[in-house]
């Protein structure tokens, strides 16, 4: 009889479930995704729902729970980091006491009534277990990677007490071996320039590092001279003197402000001009040096070929970019869930591989086991139609091979398509299923998908989604990056010349240079944040980008995540359909249906 197991994270950002049946990945999804609320943090009722009812389980047929960290770990740290800073912090801790004592405290029962919500029948607690936050981000990426044995760095915000940790993997075992503790935190130090540069903490992350390549990174060495303490073998500490995450409701204090001449920036009011720029820039940079030198002494001390990543840090695509150019390790693989999210998934392997004594299986050197992490809803062609009648959509319906030559021909002259195909993505990124597409030739494509489509700031880039084949055509790189997890240089025969007097242009006034043959997925700083399509992995989206090189020879398209600014990436038929309404696209495809945006409204 088969084993099934059940991965739950939730109660502070990015809630999501997984299921595992004989330590095989079944289904990943995350709870915004159904509930519409960007980083929804609540039980991921809707998710389980999805789960149990997609692979036809009642919860009652479900053998372990595990959720992703442990409570009481996590309320003892609460509580001695009051203690350590007190009477200071006095506002937080009271803001946080009470649903800890309320709620938090007793997780299992919290968990046992919302499940049994779920399912009535479901009558005991005994099968649910707590894994540790960072040994969830560990096997994550460890367990579905293609290592036999592996380092596995971890780093983020703060699990329970560990903020980064090192671990080690052979086979089936995998044991923490170092950890730094919070207040001491990348994630965090990296939290406080989102915050102090006018973006929102565990969100606007993104948004720091697009803005980065905008500035010079004036300010590292005061960063390293007053906030970081970096040791030889890459170990740290943070001078709590400028921050306030301890003990206050903000990340950063007046001394942090002070240390840099200016206040944080007012996003309603206030423009991102240069400084900011230079602040993002310089913050990336101490980051960037920060996971090198771990990652060379890391290399150095345990003499393995293999690194594994997870944790919200892992999610900077440019950090990896630089660990893999460095070539510290032989191979890395980047967890593509790899924030709280994927934590669902860790803690499930954690239990199937470590407390049961499972070994690995299906362990193959061309490809990781997260299925392309399309591990979300899909709908059949009869479904969509039967959707788009009930939304009163006007479509036509072709063949599948039509719909590729016809999808790419119209990207190819210029227009913005919804690309809505098989499971939905699991983790931040979309992936080719729930996409929106445009031509990377196009010399404004990537300001009008910004300001018309997407409605975000104007410098955020896009990436590419190039044909596996010809990533070294195209780009200084070599081998996968299935997960747009990994950034690298436009290759310098793809690049043009560029004027002198362009050469002076600062700020965003950058992003008006024509900068390569893909200028719409050519960042300024001549980077791009790639995506390798296998036809193994995703044979639809890779068959349409091959329509598109036969037409251009150019064998990338610009992807980017189907939704607009402050919303999650869309999930369903409807919310494609209405995202499609409420902006600018000019195309939807919805499997074989296409639907023209003018005919909507005759």
């Amino acid at each position: 009889m088969s084993n099934k197991i059940l991965g739950v994270s939730c109660y502070y950002h990015d809630s999501a479930a997984c299921l595992l049946i004989d330590g095989e990945i079944i289904s990943a999804v995350q709870e915004e995704r159904f509930t519409r609320i960007k980083h929804d943090e609540t039980f991921p009722e809707n998710s389980i729902k999805y789960i149990l009812k997609k692979n036809q389980l009642n919860l009652t047929d479900i053998d372990i729970i595990v959720f992703y960290e442990k409570p009481f770990l996590k309320f003892e740290r609460l509580l001695e980091t009051y203690l350590e800073f007190a009477p200071r912090g006095i506002i937080s801790f009271m803001k946080s006491m009470p649903i800890w004592i309320k709620e938090k405290l007793f997780m299992k029962k919290l968990l046992f009534d919302s499940l049994k919500e779920i399912d009535p029948n479901y009558i005991s607690d005994k099968n649910i277990f707590f894994s540790e936050h960072h040994l969830s981000h560990a096997a994550s990426a460890y367990y579905p990677s293609n290592f036999q044995d592996s380092i596995v760095l971890t780093a983020d915000g703060v699990g329970e007490w560990a903020t980064t940790t090192v671990a080690l993997g052979k086979n089936n075992d995998l044991k923490i071996v170092e950890e730094i503790h919070f207040p001491h935190s990348l994630g965090l130090l990296y939290s406080a320039f989102t915050y102090y540069c006018g973006f929102k903490v565990n969100g606007g992350e993104y948004k720091l590092m697009g803005l980065a390549p905008y500035g010079q990174p004036k300010y590292s060495k005061l960063i390293f001279d007053h906030l970081i303490n970096v040791k030889t073998d890459g170990s740290f500490n943070l001078n709590q003197k400028y921050f306030n995450y301890c003990t206050g409701l903000t990340m950063i204090n007046k001394n942090f402000e002070k240390l840099f001449g200016k206040i944080s920036r007012d996003p309603k009011n206030d423009e991102i001009d240069q400084f900011y720029m230079d602040i993002a820039a310089s913050i990336q940079d101490v980051t960037e040096q920060v996971m090198v030198k771990i990652c060379v002494n890391l290399s150095e001390k345990y003499k393995l070929k293999n690194l594994c990543l997870a944790g919200g840090v892992a999610l900077n695509c440019v950090v990896n970019g630089k660990l893999k150019l460095n070539k510290i390790f032989e191979n890395i693989f980047v967890q593509p869930a790899a924030g709280d999210a994927g934590g669902s998934l860790g803690a499930a392997l954690a239990f199937w591989h470590i407390e049961l004594n499972k070994p690995r299986k299906n362990i193959n050197e061309f490809h990781d086991n997260m299925k392309g992490s399309y591990l979300g809803p899909s709908f059949s062609d009869n479904e969509i139609k039967s959707k788009l009648e009930e939304l009163g959509a006007k479509y036509e319906t072709l063949s599948e091979k039509d719909i590729l030559i016809k999808t790419a021909k119209l990207i190819s002259e210029g227009n913005a398509v919804g690309w809505f195909q098989g499971n939905m993505e699991f983790g931040p990124r979309a992936l080719g299923n729930r996409s929106i597409l445009g031509d990377p030739r196009s010399e404004i494509m990537q300001k009008n998908l910004n300001l018309k489509i997407k409605y975000r700031e104007s410098f955020r880039p896009f990436a590419p989604s190039i044909l596996q084949e010809k990533v070294s055509d195209w780009f200084n790189y070599e081998g996968k990056s299935p997960y747009m997890l990994m950034v690298s240089d436009v290759k310098k025969e793809k690049l043009k010349v560029i004027s002198q007097n362009d050469q002076k242009l600062k700020g965003t006034d950058k992003l008006n240079i024509v900068r390569s043959e893909i200028p719409a997925v050519t960042h300024v700083d001549n980077s791009a944040r790639i995506q390798t399509v296998s036809k193994k992995t995703n044979r639809l989206y890779y068959q349409l980008i091959e329509e598109f090189y036969k037409i251009t020879s150019v064998p990338v398209l610009i992807n980017t995540s189907f939704n607009i600014r402050g919303e999650p990436i869309v999930c369903s038929i409807e919310d494609a359909y209405r995202c499609f309404l409420t902006t600018e696209l000019d195309y939807l495809i919805c499997g074989n249906q296409i639907l023209n945006r003018d005919k909507q409204f005759l």
